[in-house]
Formats: C-alpha cells, sequence, structure tokens
C-alpha cells in the first residue's frame, strides 16, 4: 500500500508541477481519478479485513474509517451534479485524499524503528535534511514558478528558508510562484515547524493503532520529555493546538482583509490560511509583495494585531500554553463552584511551574523593552507615516516583537534607523522561547545567562529564581548556547564578507543574524547575494533551526558513564 500510494504522489506532483501540455493534462488527469478510486478500494478492503480478523473496531481502524468516509463522499460529489455538493467536484480534494493515504501509510511505515537504534538527536537532525531535500525537489518543478524555474542554489535556499521557519528569500514568492508554489512552502513551513517526526509519529499512532514501548522511548527523548507515558498524549497536544490556534487566525485574518482584494473567496481563504500559518510557526512568509508593509496592508491594524497574536503564542511554546491553560482552567472551575455551589476555593503550590514563570517574565520584560525602544527610536522615522498614535503604537509593538524570529515587517527594515537595527539583533539574537516554533538562543537562555552574571557580581555561588536554584548543568548549557551562536554568526559574517564583501558588514552582519535566528528580516541584501554567499545563508538557517549544541551532540557525544571524578581545581579569571 505504501509503495502504491507512493507512486500515486508521484502521478499527481507531475501533474502539477510539471506536465504544461493540456491534452497530456486531461488524460494525466483522468489517470489520477482512477488511482484515487483503486487507493480507495484497497484501502477499504484491508479495512473490512482488519475490521473482521480484530473483531472489533480499535484505534487503528479510525483513521482507515476516516479515510473511507473521505473517500466516499468526494466520489459522491464528482458523480453528483447537486449544489451542495459541487464544491467536491474540484480536483483538488482527488489530491489531498492521495497525500492524505500516502502519509497514513508512510506514518505506519515510521514507527518501525524497533528494528534499529537510532540516536533521536541524529534521527531529528536527518528528518530535516530529508525534509528540505525533498522541498527543493518540489520548488524545481517547472509549474512552481511563473516564469523560468528555479536554479537548485536558490530552490535549496527557498525550501530550508522554509523548513528552518527563517523567512529569508532570494525571490519574491507573491509574483515569482504560483499556486502550487505557494502551497508547497505552505507544507513545508507547517512540517518544518513542527518537525516532520511529530507529524509521523502522530498520524503514525492514529493509523497503526499503537506505540511500541520502544518507539515511546525515542519520542521521548526526542520530544525532551522524562516521562514515557506522555509521549502519545504530549504529539496529540502539540497537533491539535496548532491546528486550532491556526484555524482561529485565519478566520479572524480572512474577516479583516477586503475581500475586493482578491478575485475569488478560495483565494481569500488561501491567503487568511497561510498568513495564519506562517504567523503562528513564526516564519514570515507573505503572499503581499513588500510583506505586510504592501499598501494595502500597512495600516490594516486590526489584520496586524491577529499576526502578532498568532506569533506570540507560536513563540511562547507549547508547553508554556499547556501550562497556562491548566492555570486559567482551574480558576475558572474554582469560580464556577464558588459562584454556583459555594465551595471555597482550592489552592495547588506551583500550578504555574518555574519554566512558564521565567518565560512569561523574560517574554513581558522583551515586550515593553521591544515596544517603547522603536516607538522612541522611531517615532519621526519609520512610523511618521502612520497618522493616528494608536496606529504607531500597533506598528512600533508589532515591528519590536516581530524581531523575535517571527520576521514580518510593517515598515521598510532598510529604511530603520542604526540604532533601531541594532537593537533589532539584540532581539533577533534572543529569539522565541524553547519548545517553541521559534530561533534564537531563546528567552530562557538569555535570562540564566544574565541573572548569573548579577549573581556572581553579588558573590554568590549559586543562582536561584523564584524560590529555586538553578541546576548547574543548566547554567553551563546557558553559556555553550550563547558562545556556540556567536561563533556561528561570525563564522557566517566572515563566509559572506569573502563571498559578498561589496554588500557592506553592516548588512551582512544584520543578515546573518537573522538567518542563525530563524528570524527572517532583512535590508534587502538576500536577492543579490552570490551562490556561494546563498550556500553559506542556507548553512546558517539549518545550524540556527537545529541549533548548534544538537549537532554537536549528535556528532561527538559521549554515552559511555564514567564512575570516578578527578579532584577538582580553580581556574583563574
Amino acid at each position: 500500500m505504501l509503495y502504491s500510494s507512493l507512486g500515486c504522489v508521484l502521478v499527481v506532483l507531475f501533474h502539477l508541477g510539471y506536465n504544461t501540455d493540456q491534452v497530456t493534462a486531461q488524460q494525466v488527469t483522468a489517470v489520477i481519478v482512477w488511482l484515487f478510486y483503486g487507493l480507495f478500494a484497497l484501502g477499504l478492503f484491508r479495512l473490512v479485513f482488519s475490521m473482521v480478523v480484530a473483531r472489533k473496531v480499535g484505534v487503528a481502524h479510525y483513521g482507515g474509517l476516516l479515510l473511507a468516509v473521505y473517500f466516499l463522499f468526494v466520489a459522491l460529489g464528482r458523480s453528483n451534479e447537486h449544489p451542495l455538493l459541487s464544491f467536491l467536484q474540484q480536483d483538488e480534494w482527488i489530491y489531498l485524499g492521495i497525500f492524505a493515504v500516502f502519509l497514513s501509510e508512510l506514518s505506519k511505515n515510521s514507527l518501525f524503528f524497533d528494528n534499529f537504534y537510532f540516536n533521536p538527536t541524529i534521527l531529528f537532525v536527518i528528518s530535516f535534511l530529508v525534509l528540505i531535500l525533498v522541498g527543493t525537489l518540489l520548488l524545481m518543478l517547472p509549474k512552481t514558478t511563473w516564469q523560468q524555474p528555479l536554479s537548485f542554489v536558490d530552490a535549496l535556499f527557498m525550501s530550508t528558508s522554509a523548513v528552518c521557519i527563517t523567512g529569508l528569500s532570494t525571490v519574491d514568492i507573491a509574483t515569482r510562484f504560483t499556486g502550487f508554489g505557494h502551497t508547497v512552502i505552505l507544507v513545508l513551513m507547517q512540517l518544518g515547524a513542527l518537525g516532520i517526526m511529530t507529524f509521523t509519529g502522530f498520524f503514525g499512532y492514529f493509523f497503526a493503532g499503537g506505540f511500541s514501548y520502544k518507539n515511546q522511548l525515542m519520542y521521548s527523548e526526542f520530544l525532551g520529555h522524562n516521562k514515557v507515558g506522555s509521549v502519545i498524549s504530549t504529539l496529540l497536544k502539540i497537533i491539535f493546538v496548532t491546528l486550532i490556534f491556526e484555524a482561529i487566525g485565519a478566520i479572524f485574518i480572512f474577516f479583516f482583509i477586503d475581500s475586493a482584494m482578491f478575485s475569488s473567496t478560495g483565494d481569500r481563504i488561501f491567503f487568511a490560511v497561510f498568513h495564519a500559518v506562517s504567523a503562528f510557526c513564526n516564519a514570515g512568509f507573505s503572499l503581499a509583495s513588500g510583506g505586510l508593509h504592501h499598501p494595502l496592508f500597512r495600516y490594516n491594524y486590526e489584520l496586524q494585531v491577529a499576526v502578532a497574536a498568532l506569533f506570540i503564542v507560536g513563540g511562547l511554546g507549547f508547553g508554556i500554553v499547556f501550562n497556562i491553560y491548566t492555570f486559567v482552567k482551574r480558576w475558572i472551575v474554582n469560580v464556577f463552584k464558588r459562584v454556583i455551589h459555594g465551595q471555597p476555593f482550592t489552592y495547588r503550590a506551583w500550578v504555574i511551574s518555574f519554566n512558564t514563570r521565567l518565560v512569561v517574565w523574560t517574554t513581558l520584560a522583551l515586550f515593553i523593552f521591544s515596544t517603547i525602544t522603536t516607538f522612541i527610536l522611531e517615532y519621526d522615522h519609520a512610523l511618521a507615516e502612520h497618522p493616528s498614535l494608536w496606529g504607531k503604537w500597533v506598528a512600533a509593538f508589532f515591528t519590536g516583537n516581530s524581531a523575535r524570529t517571527a520576521g514580518f515587517n510593517v515598515t521598510d527594515t532598510g529604511g530603520l534607523s542604526f540604532p533601531m537595527l541594532l537593537i533589532m539583533m539584540f532581539l533577533m539574537w534572543i529569539g522565541a522561547s524553547p519548545g517553541s516554533t521559534g530561533g534564537g538562543i531563546k528567552t530562557t537562555t538569555f535570562s540564566v545567562a544574565v541573572l548569573n552574571v548579577l549573581n556572581l557580581a553579588r558573590g554568590k555561588d549559586n543562582l536561584e529564581i523564584f524560590g529555586r536554584k538553578v541546576s548547574g548543568d543548566s547554567v553551563n548549557k546557558a553559556f555553550a548556547i550563547i558562545f556556540l551562536s556567536f561563533f556561528a554568526i561570525g563564522l557566517t559574517i566572515l563566509a559572506l564578507s569573502i563571498t559578498d564583501g561589496n554588500q557592506g558588514l553592516w548588512a551582512i552582519a544584520f543578515e546573518s543574524f537573522s538567518a542563525y535566528a530563524t528570524c527572517g528580516l532583512s535590508v534587502g541584501i538576500t536577492p543579490q547575494l552570490s551562490d556561494a554567499g546563498k550556500v553559506v545563508l542556507t548553512c546558517c538557517m539549518f545550524t540556527g533551526r537545529v541549533g548548534m549544541l544538537t549537532l554537536l551532540v549528535a556528532l561527538i557525544k559521549n554515552t559511555k558513564n564514567r564512575s570516578y571524578e578527578y579532584p577538582q581545581e580553580k581556574v583563574l579569571f
């Protein structure tokens, strides 16, 4: 079934991305329809046989039943001209069904890790490399772009930028890419933000019917969870929370944009969905030329607030969102019991975890700092084009906080003042929070490093935050991440100064910080870089996304445990 669905996917990709002849297109479309029905018949036969053998409907059958219902609805819509089913007559529903079958089969096969041992860190890196390679091949197809196909270097750069949710672009995706190309970018962003392993693990569990213990152990290391039993629930929460927030954001964006700007309702829906996914994933890609600084969106403050809310929630991290949800839920239940039943409040210590407190306070401080500094420094510059005080504050809030890995712009980045660009580099370097869709060194790394410096200045040996002692390995890891980030960024600046020194050191430095932090803001030199310079930035984006420390752990991790310790010495500083 896997190879059958893979063959169908290749036929669909040939039709969508390569075939330009009208006669051949009609013939291939007819073939795809028959392949669609063939997959349905094969899948239905296997599903019924499995249910007869098992004599019950289990978790492994739910996905197959949903696919069967989907196939029946599409088949009914294509054979019936009833107005309510007319929307199902579009070929896109067939393409979606074929890809859904392939994804389900691929996910089930991805769970067969019991036969070999994989270092989860290496598997994490390899999954990104494979996704980038597949995205590169798709973006090189002729029908991906309106004009001539992308070169290998440009396709590799764009694929890496989408998978690493950076947002840097060597071409204008609004005008260069077709609808198929935009869809490829959209899928790469979604898979890159959450990780291909998250999706395959989720769908694999859903369609295969469960995880083995070894699968759970591997995914617990992959997700960074200590409790093996919580792997399945964590995967479910991550997928559902992502889709819910993106759906809500898409609805708001849909109503905040003018329908007169689009030729059809379908284009308007796709615009809303694309920007909702791009915002929540902190990718920064936009279907408008010049981003949200486009004249049609520059003064649409409701749209800017909706986009900002999405990339802020996406940048908090799933663990933080879950913890805040638990806290809010408990208080709502307490208030309900107090008002309705007169029961006293029930308190629990540390409902808000230590990491949530640290992330929220650090993020709040960065919100205030970035907004106020942007408002003050750009009041007479970039913000001067906004006539109202409300518009200036919204643009200042959006610009300052988008610099922390979101990558959207409502101002001309190249026209910002020098102090503002310097602050934006600082904000890009910090980035979002751990476990989020954003990049950078992370807010917790920055706060632990700063507080430890202040702690050393006070003459204390132990770092204490919120009544808790921070472990020594956490402090060591924070400073290691900071050192490695500067090393990677410095190496990128050095390489770009060799390949594209004519662009100027300041522009090169800004581009390097943006690439490593997977932010995507640019002063406009990305399309002008040489092929060698684009490859350098591609490597920088990949390193920033997976993490320099992660790469080192994957390559040189020593798993041997020593049962002895050397005598301790103090180093002079």
